[in-house]
């Protein structure tokens, strides 16, 4: 998976998605599929490694734009309006590249079941803006990242709202760990859970 290719996933997310979602339904929020992400509301939009779907249409993604795929799916793309200020950095006329992009949702995957472990009464978000999938417990976020300037590959993470301290909080914002380095995500959750509950 390629810094590119992650950002063309997020731009999907943010551009395709969520802002069309946001400006015929109100809402940001998507959601994990089995084997992608999608909208939660109107339009019924989503992507897999190499393809978007409008409802039953199927749309090839890899060496087209953003804004080509959003006129075959009947949408308008861009960024959701006036609901937060870090973006992607894709733009409408930028090129979709997926190489290994099927790695990325995959991490995703795995981090929705283990957050709907964790909590069965929860429901996982995948945010658009920072393209991570959490929930909140307790005044702690959990959840997977496609990666950023902390970590460039995708990892899980514990982020009590306010800072904890000792050997398992290793960033700024609590623990973070890529994904590869964490066999039982669940396990690495429930840790954080019973670390952040100490205080």
């Amino acid at each position: 998976m390629t810094n590119e290719s992650r950002r063309s996933l997020h731009g999907l997310a943010e551009l395709v998605l969520a802002g069309p979602q946001h400006r015929a339904s109100g809402t940001i929020r998507l959601r994990v599929t089995e084997d992608g992400f999608a909208t939660v509301a109107a339009p019924d939009l989503r992507v897999t490694a190499d393809a978007l779907y409008a409802g039953d249409r199927r749309i090839a993604l890899a060496g087209r734009s953003f804004a080509d795929v959003a006129a075959e799916a009947g949408v308008d793309p861009g960024v959701p309006r006036d609901v937060y200020h870090d973006h992607s950095g894709a733009e409408p006329g930028d090129t979709i590249v997926l190489d290994g992009a099927a790695t990325l949702l995959a991490a995703f995957t795995t981090g929705d079941r283990a957050l709907r472990a964790l909590d069965p009464t929860a429901t996982p978000v995948l945010w658009p803006e920072h393209f991570d999938v959490g929930i909140s417990l307790d005044e702690v976020n959990y959840g997977v990242s496609a990666g950023d300037v902390t970590i460039g590959e995708p990892y899980a993470y514990v982020g009590p709202w306010t800072p904890r301290t000792g050997d398992f909080w290793n960033v700024s914002f609590g623990a973070a760990f890529p994904m590869r380095e964490l066999p039982d995500l669940r396990a690495f959750f429930e840790e954080g859970r019973q670390l952040a509950a100490k205080g």
